[in-house]
Order: C-alpha cells, then sequence, then structure tokens
C-alpha cells in the first residue's frame, strides 16, 4: 500500500492524453497544454524528478518532446511496448530510490491498475489529477535548496560521468584527474543550512556519528565563534556535485574536536572523505592542536570508520582534552589524532577561502 505521506522524488509521466492531448500512433495534433508545462517546471524546481513510461516507439515520440521543449526534463525514459510497471521499476533501480518514493500518472485505468499491483508501493495517479499534483502534500517539499533547483541537472551531469568512465581505460586516479574536480570548503551560511540538516538526517555510510542536528541547533552553532560549521561542495567538468558534506568543529585551547564529518555516498569513489580529513589535520598541525573527533560505529559506517583510521586516529587515550568530559552517548567513541603536516591532493583542486587559520 503506497504511503501517501512519503515525499515523491520522481514522477514518471505517461504520455497520450497524459502529459499531452492527443495520441501520437494515431497521427493526432499533439498539444502540450500551458497548465501542464508549468506543472513539469515547477516540480522541476522544487527537486522531483521526472520521466517518462510510454508505449510508443521510441524515436518518433523523443522527437515530440523536443518539439514541444520539454524533452530536457525528462531522466531515463521508458518508451517501448513492455509492461509499464517494468519501465517504472527500471527507472527507480537506475535512480537508486525506493518504490515509495516514486509516483506514476497514467490516462488508463488498466495502466494504472497494473503498475499499482506489481509495485505497491509505487502512488498512482489519473490524468484528471495532474494540474492539481503541484498542491499536494507529496509534491511539496519541506525546503527548497539551491541543490534542490540543481537536482536534475546534477543527475544528468553523473549520467554523462558515468559513461565516461565506462569508457575510460586508464587507472582510477588518472580518471580522477581527468574529471577536473573542484572541492570547495566554505563557512556554512543560512542559505546553507537546510542542505546541512539534510545531510546530518540522510547520510549514514560516510556518517561519523549519525547525530541529526536541528536548523535551530545548526544556526546557534554558527553563530558560536567557537564552532566552525562548514558545508563541502563538489563539481567537475561534467558540472556540479552539490552539497556533499558537513564538518562540525568546536576549537578549544590545545585541541579541536571534531563533532561531526558527513559526506554523500555519491562522492565516495572520488575519496571525499579522505581529502577532507588530511586538510583538517594539516590545519591542525599548522595551528599547533590536537585532533579529537566523536565516531559511533554503526552497521552501515564502516567506510567512514575506514577512513578515520587510515588517516591515523586511534583510540589511544590522551590528556589533550582531560576536563572536557566524556561523550553523553556511551556508543560514541572519541579518537584521538596528533596531527602531521599533509600534501594537497593530487586529484582535485581544494578550494578554501582561509578556512581554519587560528583564532
Amino acid at each position: 500500500m503506497a504511503d501517501q505521506t512519503v515525499p515523491v522524488k520522481c514522477l514518471v509521466w505517461d504520455l497520450d492524453n497524459t502529459l499531452w492531448r492527443g495520441t501520437l500512433l494515431e497521427g493526432d495534433d499533439i498539444r502540450l497544454p500551458d497548465a501542464v508545462r508549468e506543472v513539469i517546471v515547477t516540480l522541476d524546481s522544487r527537486g522531483i524528478l521526472q520521466s517518462v513510461a510510454s508505449k510508443n516507439d521510441h524515436a518518433p515520440t523523443w522527437r515530440e518532446l523536443e518539439r514541444l521543449g520539454v524533452a530536457e526534463y525528462f531522466l531515463l525514459p521508458e518508451i517501448g511496448w513492455g509492461p509499464k510497471s517494468e519501465s517504472v521499476r527500471r527507472i527507480a533501480e537506475e535512480l537508486r530510490f525506493a518504490h515509495t518514493a516514486v509516483a506514476f500518472v497514467d490516462d488508463q485505468p488498466a495502466e494504472r491498475a497494473e503498475v499499482a499491483f506489481h509495485l505497491p508501493e509505487v502512488r498512482c495517479y489519473s490524468h484528471e489529477q495532474v494540474l492539481d499534483l503541484p498542491g499536494l502534500p507529496e509534491f511539496t517539499p519541506s525546503s527548497v535548496t539551491e541543490d534542490s533547483r540543481q537536482r536534475r541537472h546534477m543527475y544528468q551531469a553523473n549520467f554523462r560521468r558515468t559513461a565516461e568512465r565506462s569508457v575510460f581505460t586508464g587507472p582510477d586516479e588518472d580518471f580522477l584527474r581527468s574529471l577536473e574536480l573542484i572541492m570547495r570548503i566554505t563557512a556554512a551560511g543560512p542559505d546553507d543550512l537546510a542542505r546541512v540538516e539534510e545531510l546530518t538526517l540522510r547520510t549514514s555510510q560516510m556518517n561519523a556519528t549519525g547525530v541529526h542536528y536541528s536548523d535551530s541547533v545548526l544556526r546557534e552553532l554558527c553563530a558560536d565563534p567557537a564552532h566552525d560549521v562548514l558545508v563541502i561542495s563538489m563539481a567537475d567538468r561534467f558540472g556540479p556535485h552539490g552539497a556533499v558534506g558537513v564538518l562540525l568543529l568546536a576549537r578549544n585551547a590545545g585541541f579541536w574536536h571534531l563533532k561531526l564529518l558527513a559526506t554523500s555516498c555519491r562522492v565516495v569513489s572520488f575519496g571525499a572523505g579522505a581529502v577532507l580529513l588530511n586538510w583538517l589535520i594539516d590545519r591542525a598541525f599548522e595551528a599547533g592542536v590536537h585532533l579529537v573527533a566523536d565516531f559511533r560505529p554503526t552497521e552501515r559506517n564502516r567506510m567512514m570508520e575506514i577512513a578515520y583510521r587510515f588517516a591515523g586516529f586511534t583510540t589511544d587515550p590522551c590528556a589533550c582534552a582531560s576536563g572536557h568530559g566524556s561523550p553523553t552517548d556511551p556508543d560514541i567513541q572519541r579518537l584521538h589524532l596528533i596531527p602531521d603536516h599533509r600534501n594537497e591532493p593530487d586529484t582535485m583542486r581544494l578550494v578554501t577561502e582561509g578556512l581554519l587559520t587560528g583564532r
């Protein structure tokens, strides 16, 4: 049974008499109503991805979408003669979305029933509901960030990136260099906090503690001169990756306390976690302080534990943080490292704008 309270991440459209007016194979004069075009644009601006599941011949159908000026909005189109449920399933798998995050709209009750039978968690809507979709709660995100507005472009860039990797024959490091990666680390501003909160809430595999920091708590920390809330974004020659990480640091006399490090799983293959840790370690070395990091091991964040261990963090005790108490959560370990100099990464360019230069 589909859960109407879960936000929709992707809407899959039927075409004939749903997205457009007319039936392509019958030679109708195909029209796209302005109101439907506005629905497409509105959902895209909210970060809701869109695709197509249509029983038609692919080439003329795609040409029609291009003629109407909306082809660019649809990722992974499934245009052919198989069951609609299989089309929707493939789209969800390619996007790595749970079925609960996918919706389907079609004018034919039989097609909706076929999808609902095979994919009961996918929400189905009739063509009569199209104009109402932007007003429904499941199509109305609680916040729309810059990353949300760029989500389709980021997915399209990643498809191009993946295609390039599939034909690249050299070592992984050479491929990373060919991407011309840029990592930018900046102090979080008010416009960044929604994405930072989302990262603390949704990232599990590359999240050191799993602690969720609310918008109000993040605002307090940003205003506290003893804390740094840093947001990490990445881009390459194919396009933006968006905000991919958050680093929460408390600077104390003699040691810096890394309370949280979380990075998006989609940049794990670029070594983003190791680059961040090495940058922080080098800044601490220049400042002449030790590093203390909170870490709570879980079944899912083994990669983050490896990143900490590989960077040199240990559970060896040190007096540097004595007097600052123990973690309130008994499952949180307190790791320690005496910093040394770390070189700049050779697979990406770092832009840090003079952060962590000491107080």
